[in-house]
């Protein structure tokens, strides 16, 4: 286990142990946590990743962008998890956690894990220290969880049943069958037990840090403070947007910052499909390698001077608060979703998988930010691209929708940035709640 930077005998801050779960989706929230934890709360974050499960370039440029205040820990493999599901493999690094928090000793104030790692809760009672759930994602991502428990209440040892559809969550448009999160859809699919048992695990914890903010989710954050209130669910605290800082610029960076100056202001549609977004021929492993090989023949060359295509990573939160950018055709993951929230830029709702379609109903139909193209042949329909130039022609031309939606675009960020900025921010306040607790709980144990 690598030395922990922040650790030492004349550190006697509150030490929290953040356990984050393989994939950007994931370790980017959960840093940007970290370092508010560090930078505004008084608290020494160890922020714990697992060794040889995702990308090690991209973990690196998210981890060495912290600043020293916040330790980092790469917990080594245990026996063989390839082909395990996500739940299970986070259950396994259980024992390096526990003797990485051991090693920490009487400062140690909390564990933070996040949703795959639940199985961290069991060290709450052992080691005596609170637990928390971090959710990188939207509010009713916890409804949904939460529907799956209660639906097994009476059910026998091994009995798993399918949630209704629609499935209503509380503050939240009914969800249709194909747009519940997956490994929710099916009762058969292996992910199902892991769920209910994630979320059977859900009452031990002390509390819920939520990577949202109450104005992207006003009913289910209010339903969530009225059940805590009732003592039917631990706390949810509402501590986000996590957006991460804008980095260093590489050459590519540069070239595409320096397309966007020459420019006009509103002008420009950004499209990206996130870090899980693959393309066929890459996900069948046929050997291609240039992204720029699936754009149709001549397409670069035609769109030269009005359009850029970029081969490698953009740097999107630059990219999406750059004036000339009008909108962005997403995926609809949280993290991006909450930078086009951040910089004010309305979407074109793309969805592709995971929670993307439960999101792109939070944008559409609650948060009122976003507009979808209409697929055609049902869940897995393709998206012609006469709907798409509709709905990027609503948004940058804008008729009654589009102007709707690029008004409640700017008032999520103003709310956005009073949240993450504001010393009197509602998420500020939140997170420095949490931190209180811990340090009253390092206090008297003294």
């Amino acid at each position: 286990m690598e030395p922990l930077a922040s650790t030492t005998a004349e550190d006697h801050r509150p030490h929290v142990v953040l356990l984050a779960s393989p994939g950007a989706g994931h370790l980017i929230p959960m840093a940007e946590l970290a370092r508010r934890l560090a930078d505004h709360h008084g608290v020494a974050p160890t922020l714990a990743t697992l060794a040889g499960l995702s990308d090690r370039a991209t973990d690196a440029a998210v981890l060495s962008s912290l600043p020293a205040s916040v330790a980092t820990a790469v917990l080594p493999p245990p026996a063989d998890v390839g082909g395990c599901l996500m739940y299970e493999v986070m259950r396994r690094f259980v024992p390096q956690l526990r003797a990485l928090v051991v090693g920490i000793g009487s400062t140690t104030a909390a564990i933070v894990c996040d949703f795959f790692g639940t199985p961290a809760l069991a060290l709450v009672a052992e080691l005596g220290v609170p637990g928390y759930v971090f959710f990188p994602t939207s509010i009713s991502f916890i409804s949904v969880v939460r529907s799956v428990v209660e639906l097994h209440d009476d059910a026998a040892a091994g009995e798993y049943r399918d949630l209704p559809d629609p499935l209503v969550l509380p503050g939240c448009a009914p969800l249709r069958h194909d747009e519940i999160p997956d490994g929710f859809q099916d009762c058969a699919d292996p992910n199902y037990a892991y769920v209910l048992e994630e979320g059977r695990r859900y009452g031990g914890a002390d509390g819920f840090l939520v990577n949202s903010f109450p104005e992207m989710e006003p009913g289910a954050a209010e339903a969530f403070r009225r059940d805590a209130e009732n003592g039917a669910f631990p706390p949810v605290y509402l501590v986000g947007p996590f957006v991460r800082p804008n980095s260093n610029e590489d050459p590519d960076e540069s070239a595409c910052l320096e397309w966007l100056d020459r420019q006009p202001a509103g002008s420009v549609v950004y499209v990206s499909f996130g870090s899980g977004g693959a393309l066929l021929p890459y996900s069948m492993g046929a050997g291609h390698r240039n992204p720029m090989d699936f754009l149709p023949e001549g397409f670069v060359e035609r769109t030269s001077g009005r359009g850029l295509a970029v081969a490698s990573w953009a740097p999107q939160v630059r990219v999406l608060a750059h004036p000339a950018t009008a909108a962005f055709v997403s995926h609809c993951g949280w993290n991006s979703t909450l930078e086009s929230v951040s910089s004010g830029v309305p979407m074109i709702a793309w969805p592709l998988y995971a929670e993307q379609k439960m999101n792109t109903v939070i944008l559409t139909e609650v948060a009122g930010v976003a507009l979808r193209p209409v697929a055609h042949g049902g869940d897995g329909g393709v998206v012609s691209r006469k709907e798409v130039a509709a709905a990027v022609k609503e948004l940058m031309d804008p008729g009654e929708k589009g102007s709707a939606v690029r008004h409640r675009a700017r008032e999520l960020q103003a709310a956005a940035a009073a949240r993450a900025w504001s010393p009197d921010g509602a998420s500020r306040r939140a997170l420095e709640e949490v931190a209180g607790k811990w340090k009253n709980a390092v206090r008297e144990d003294r």
